[in-house]
């Protein structure tokens, strides 16, 4: 509980950036958001992690369909992946590349099949269509897994100063 604060800072940070205007499609920091978790919220809390921000996301945003089920899944199953990743490995720039570029050419190929099964498009159509999306995403995982992961992990996700008892006894000292 005292880490739901972390937690709700991760999916408002992700969710707003995912409103930016003119973003290139991919180009987003959910997986990078959340391997540094993954690293410390066990189980649950990394397939919540990823889970909730695709359901979250696409309540406020296109609604709920088929690819909302598909995506938060996916998206829950890789910080399940990245927990079992990062159990006994290093929080590094390295280690989050390693599981970042698999993970997402493993996503896309999930989340590639959306059309074909849904949709009736046809595998081809789906699969040439896929490659400019996955350079993209591939482009986005290394940028975020370079940048972001490494400073969310030590200033988010091990900071004691994030967490709701220290923020309420500091509120208390205050007033």
């Amino acid at each position: 509980m005292s880490d739901s604060l972390k937690f709700i800072l991760g999916w408002t940070a992700v969710f707003l950036f995912r409103l930016i205007p003119f973003r290139p499609p991919n180009f987003e920091p959910i997986l990078a958001t959340v391997m540094p978790f993954s690293k410390r919220y066990g189980i649950a809390g990394s397939f919540l992690f990823g889970f909730l921000g695709i359901v979250l996301y696409d309540a406020v945003t296109s609604g709920w369909g088929n690819w909302t089920w598909v995506t938060a899944i996916s998206y829950g199953l890789l910080g399940v992946g990245a927990h079992y990743f990062f159990k006994h490995r290093e929080a590094s720039v390295k280690n989050f590349l390693i599981f970042g570029i698999p993970a997402t050419l493993a996503y896309d190929a999930v989340t590639m099949l959306i059309g074909p099964i849904f949709s009736g498009q046809s595998l081809t159509v789906a699969f040439v269509g896929q490659i400019p999306f996955t350079l993209m995403h591939v482009l986005g995982t290394t940028v975020f897994a370079t940048l972001l992961s490494p400073a969310l992990y030590r200033w988010v996700v091990q900071s004691e100063a994030i967490e709701w008892k220290t923020v309420w006894s500091r509120f208390l000292r205050r007033v």
